[in-house]
């Protein structure tokens, strides 16, 4: 069941001693940026400092925080978990692959060529434009995997659920745009300017501490 935390402007959808699962909107920074320490927590509005926020209850001594596990864009907008310790955090991003399954729905521009399909790349942070961006095997890129389905389409555009084989940064982002067929609304791929980033995290499967097995969905 979903809830609402203390002033948090996002739902909780799940949370036991280990994690919390949250309905991530889009134009929420996942993580602060280069101000660290208090001054971070107290003046940037992102989903690791509301959540160690909500985990101290207002006790300025409490030494809980929210560890992230992994990251949503500011612009994408879904499911994401955090940890409650550095311990959890650790054993999912050294297992994430084996304990988690991460579906996303998005919409790009013009039609796709198939029904479904597979983009196999090498992905390196390019520093001189701050873009990630594809390069030549043994080019120091690392390797991304998604596969791909079409779940409708329109005469210009076409709403597809990705999941991911590996979890590179912006990496659904870039694939796309190689294809030539950018995300809608992400300008800095070269996708067409809208309301916002059409990227989605749908659904994330997660295996718990306990070994059980839960799907989230938003």
């Amino acid at each position: 069941m979903k809830t609402r935390g203390r002033h948090l402007p996002f739902d909780i959808l799940y949370e036991d001693g280990d994690i919390i699962v949250i309905d991530k909107p889009a134009g929420i920074l996942t993580a602060h940026t280069k101000v660290i320490g208090r001054e971070a927590r107290e003046s940037q509005w992102t989903v690791e400092n509301l959540l160690t926020d909500y985990l101290r209850k207002g006790q300025a001594k409490s030494r809980k925080k929210a560890w992230l596990v992994h990251r949503l864009d500011r612009g994408t907008s879904g499911v994401m978990m955090v940890a409650k310790s550095e311990e959890t955090a650790n054993w999912y991003r050294d297992n994430w692959h084996e304990l988690t399954e991460k579906t996303y729905r998005l919409k790009v521009s013009g039609r796709m060529p198939a029904s479904e399909g597979e983009y196999r790349s090498f992905l390196k942070d390019d520093d001189r434009t701050m873009k990630v961006r594809s390069v030549p095997d043994g080019a120091g890129g690392k390797l991304a995997v998604t596969r791909w389905r079409v779940v409708g389409e329109t005469r210009t555009a076409t709403d597809v659920e990705a999941t991911l084989e590996t979890g590179r940064k912006n990496q659904i982002r870039v694939q796309f745009a190689d294809a030539g067929h950018p995300v809608v609304g992400d300008v800095k791929y070269g996708g067409k300017k809208a309301d916002r980033l059409y990227l989605h995290a749908w659904r994330l499967k997660v295996k718990l501490r306990n070994g059980e097995w839960k799907t989230f969905t938003s």
